[in-house]
């Protein structure tokens, strides 16, 4: 199956508090999107890796995407070494996506960082044809993505590229409160309270989407960086 759009991120969640407007925007208008899990998730405060993979099923879904994978790297201790280059390389020719969005450069949490960097190093490598990969017994040909963007994460960096997701922030939000075990916390819950479970969490997301928007006088964006400076073909389709 070949993407139009690749989101792939180390935890699950991250497609969905990063890139969720998008993800629904584009598979409204008929593109094919997927999301990648590099992996479980499985050392978070709250929940296990197999609440979180019921989570991100039912997310998946609230976002029609056409496919979600988990590569079931070693959360918080994968590196970005041949053996995890490899896995993604397979990844990224397997669905053959023009774009790619994946974690922020730099952040608070250390894995989205190094997840962007083992991204970005794969992308690169999957083009070239003396790495040979096999998927279920049959050779991989070469593939690069034409475009790599990174997420706006918990630490804010200046976006290089926005977009508008007024219509779709309702999805987006349903989409990240798929994930009960993770946030919007009740007084109750039994689990401990993180940073992320605190319901401040999501009015803060809610938020930066605003302030975001502002910059392009719309209700709700998402914004991005790029490693590459990029170009467009007409100036009167921006907004």
């Amino acid at each position: 199956m070949k993407l139009d759009l690749l989101v792939m991120t180390v935890h699950p969640d991250d497609a969905e508090l990063g890139a969720g407007g998008v993800i629904a925007k584009y598979v409204a208008e008929g593109k094919s999107v997927g999301i990648i899990d590099l992996t479980q998730g499985e050392l978070g405060t709250r929940g296990t890796a197999e609440t979180r993979a019921t989570e991100a099923a039912e997310a998946a879904k609230i976002l029609g995407v056409a496919v979600r994978e988990n590569l079931k790297l070693r959360d918080g201790f994968f590196q970005n070494d041949e053996s995890n280059q490899l896995e993604v390389i397979k990844a990224i020719r397997k669905y053959q996506p023009d774009i790619v969005i994946t974690n922020a450069l730099d952040d608070r949490h250390p894995d989205h960082g190094r997840a962007s960097k083992l991204v970005n190093d794969s992308i690169f490598l999957a083009g070239l044809r003396r790495i040979e990969t096999t998927v279920h017994g049959a050779e991989q040909e070469p593939f690069r993505p034409r475009l790599q963007l990174q997420l706006i994460q918990d630490k804010y960096i200046t976006p290089h590229i926005l977009i508008d997701i007024t219509d779709y922030w309702d999805i987006k939000e349903r989409s990240i409160l798929a994930y009960t075990t993770q946030f919007n916390a009740g007084s109750d819950d039994s689990e401990p309270q993180t940073y992320i479970s605190n319901p401040d969490f999501m009015s803060s997301t809610r938020a930066r989407a605003q302030e975001l928007g502002r910059s392009i006088q719309v209700k709700y964006a998402e914004g991005f960086t790029a490693r590459r400076l990029l170009g467009v073909k007409d100036l009167f389709n921006l907004i």
